[in-house]
């Protein structure tokens, strides 16, 4: 098959994804509209006696409910990252029962506002569908805020463009190094990292990996880890 049309399969399919994912986050939406929380820490944040993230991450306390995530991120985007091979972003995942050999897909979402926060998760389920909506869900759950700014020596414009320092994350047996960048360099790294990075609303950075990259879910754990410290 010529490059074109394997540009243009490729291409289709990521729309395929795109559509699909925000089909399952329209339905999650409309869930969220009468949103019940059963969780004391839910009421809270409903009641009002709760106004952000970084208050409930202030007191300790664990987030239970994706809901309360979209209660305080209304501009969360979702990209579903490549983990499958060839043009599959999904992976399928076997194991032996009784009655035969059961297969499952294996999602991972990302999920960032481009201005801070960011989320990682994997999702398992009979039916594609399925796990694109568990695997938002987790997403939802890891949501962290990461520092951001100039480290960069090259550039120190004080802006909040790139990280303030150097980080390394690791999963596996890999392991992911950022660097601050100066303005105007982009993302310098792989394809998963990019997608994670850009929802985490950082825009400069070089990085560089160590391990066994072709691992994409390892790979996309590193660098949601890296954005950690």
């Amino acid at each position: 098959m010529p490059d074109k049309e394997k540009i243009i399969e490729t291409e289709v399919i990521k729309e395929a994804v795109v559509e699909e994912v925000k089909v399952i986050e329209e339905e999650l939406r409309e869930e969220i509209i009468g949103w019940s929380p059963k969780t004391e820490l839910g009421r809270a944040v409903k009641a009002g006696r709760i106004t952000s993230l970084e208050q409930i991450w202030e007191i300790g306390k664990v987030i239970k409910e994706p809901e309360i995530v979209d209660f305080f991120l209304k501009d969360l985007e979702e990209c579903v990252l490549k983990v499958g091979r060839g043009k599959r972003p999904f992976k399928w995942v076997q194991r032996m029962t009784d009655s035969g050999r059961r297969n499952r897909y294996f999602v991972m979402v990302t999920i960032g506002n481009k201005n801070g926060f960011v989320g990682l998760g994997i999702g398992h389920g009979k039916e594609y569908g399925t796990a694109i909506a568990s695997a938002l869900r987790n997403a939802k759950l890891s949501v962290i805020k990461i520092d951001r700014g100039c480290g960069s020596w090259d550039c120190g414009c004080g802006a909040t463009h790139s990280i303030p320092v150097n980080t390394v994350g690791r999963s596996g047996s890999v392991k992911v190094y950022l660097k601050p960048a100066p303005k105007g360099t982009g993302l310098v790294a792989s394809e998963t990292s990019k997608e994670i990075l850009e929802l985490a609303g950082v825009k400069d950075v070089w990085s560089s990996t160590k391990g066994h990259t072709k691992t994409r879910a390892n790979f996309a754990k590193a660098t949601f880890n890296s954005l950690f410290n």
